[in-house]
């Protein structure tokens, strides 16, 4: 299972439907405050740190955010997200939220119920910006169901669905991707059914291997057999990410605490050469443990060592040794006309208690997205009603964390079950889809 200690993890406008799933380019972040970073600075002299800093350390991983945040969680990930944006770079964010996760076991925890999970997504999502990021949605979330009712199965369906739309609609350029367990676990129909019910069909694809050690070749097999039964299934476009972190020498029982023959595997990549698979990622970081001889999630240099030693080189890339050409910029005159100027449409901060709402919208040529952010007055309010104007011709199509009354001219939006509570001064965001023009401003938020 997915081990992960809170001590040690800190970690986009939304087109509802299929969610484009092309291929993933460009080089992956990696975060120079990793727990491996760190033990490699403070520990010079170790006779492990070598081998642990040129094939670990040097290597992009996953940044989990798994502990329950609400309240510093935006800011956590806008700051990891920031970092990676100025280094033009891809980070991969672990999201290992969900209510009742591993079903109590060495990483129990999560939110303490689903409510609050949308809550804290919601404020996750936030600090995303609008660059490329890829999110791991959950692990084991949809692959390790045995300790929920029927009930409660479809109440997680539920909430990892509408988590994947949050998320697309903070970021349009986020590749968000779902548990597909791995190769050894359930078949690759089992697999569908569950990514499926799950919403993959708002979401890039889905992420395997992240708890075990399998053969690359073999989840690349077992991700063709998923992608096949879920276009059976009418969802097309779905890709694969393998997680290759610990894959490279035997598999096995999935807890790699006290095994010697584990090793890292392929380097962490875009460039996968497979047309149905995204990405190589170190999701799980090397060296981290899986809970049953350590704490979950604690990094331990003699595991990272023997993941490390006797395994190949990083791939080093040369530089080109051709000279690019030159180019004369040409000498036309660029237009004195100052482009026009629009702000956000908002309807004015209360002054006591209440609300005001903020939207951002996304236009294209057939339609629209826009997220709205209800914020909060001096006081906390429990329920929202928002009122939006759309233009003439305009219509919504899809709404998600809001219910919505009406479709045309003037549009009501309330809250549902998890976030109708806001606390004074703090926000929580909504979202729709349109066609023709997006909304001119909003008329009002009632608190």
């Amino acid at each position: 299972m997915a081990a992960v200690a809170a001590a040690t993890v800190v970690g986009v406008c939304l087109t509802v439907g299929s969610a484009s799933a092309g291929t993933l380019s460009g080089s992956l972040y990696r975060d120079p405050s990793s727990a491996v970073v760190r033990w490699v600075a403070a520990n010079p002299g170790d006779s492990r740190t070598a081998v642990i800093r040129d094939k670990i350390a040097s290597q992009p991983q996953a940044r989990w955010f798994a502990n329950f945040n609400p309240s510093t969680v935006q800011s956590e990930v806008s700051g990891h997200i920031g970092a990676a944006n100025a280094a033009q770079q891809i980070p991969v964010l672990a999201v290992y939220e969900i209510t009742n996760r591993d079903c109590g076991g060495a990483s129990a925890g999560g939110a303490p119920d689903l409510n609050q999970y949308q809550t804290w997504v919601s404020n996750f999502a936030r600090g995303l910006g609008n660059q490329t990021v890829i999110i791991i949605l959950e692990t084991d979330s949809l692959a390790l169901l045995t300790c929920l009712s029927s009930g409660e199965i479809s109440a997680r369906n539920e909430a990892i669905s509408t988590a994947t739309r949050t998320i697309k609609s903070a970021n349009p350029n986020a590749k968000v991707y779902l548990d597909g367990g791995h190769s050894t676990w359930n078949s690759a129909g089992e697999t569908a059914n569950r990514l499926r019910a799950a919403g993959v069909q708002y979401a890039d694809g889905f992420f395997t291997n992240v708890s075990n050690y399998n053969s690359t070749s073999g989840e690349a097999n077992f991700g063709r057999n998923v992608i096949s039964a879920l276009t059976g299934m009418g969802i097309s476009g779905k890709r694969q990410v393998i997680d290759t972190s610990r894959n490279g020498g035997a598999s096995g029982d999935w807890c790699g605490d006290d095994n010697t023959d584990r090793r890292i595997g392929q380097y962490p990549t875009t460039s996968t050469g497979d047309s149905n698979i995204d990405a190589y990622l170190w999701v799980k970081p090397p060296g981290e443990a899986d809970g049953c001889r350590y704490t979950a999630g604690s990094f331990q240099p003699d595991l990272a060592f023997s993941l490390a030693n006797g395994a190949p080189n990083p791939p080093t890339t040369a530089p080109p040794t051709t000279t690019p050409p030159t180019t004369t910029p040409p000498t036309t005159t660029p237009p004195t006309t100052t482009p026009p100027t629009a702000t956000p449409p908002n309807s004015s901060p209360p002054t006591g208690d209440g609300c005001y709402a903020d939207v951002a919208v996304n236009q294209w040529a057939e339609g629209f997205t826009a997220t709205v952010t209800v914020t909060a007055g001096k006081s906390d309010i429990n329920g929202w009603r928002v009122t939006v104007e759309l233009p003439a011709g305009a219509a919504v199509t899809g709404t998600w964390n809001a219910q919505a009354s009406g479709t045309s001219g003037t549009v009501q939006f309330t809250n549902v079950s998890y976030n109708g509570r806001v606390l004074g001064r703090q926000s929580t965001t909504f979202g729709f889809q349109g066609t023709g023009t997006g909304p001119g401003r909003i008329a009002v938020c009632v608190g």
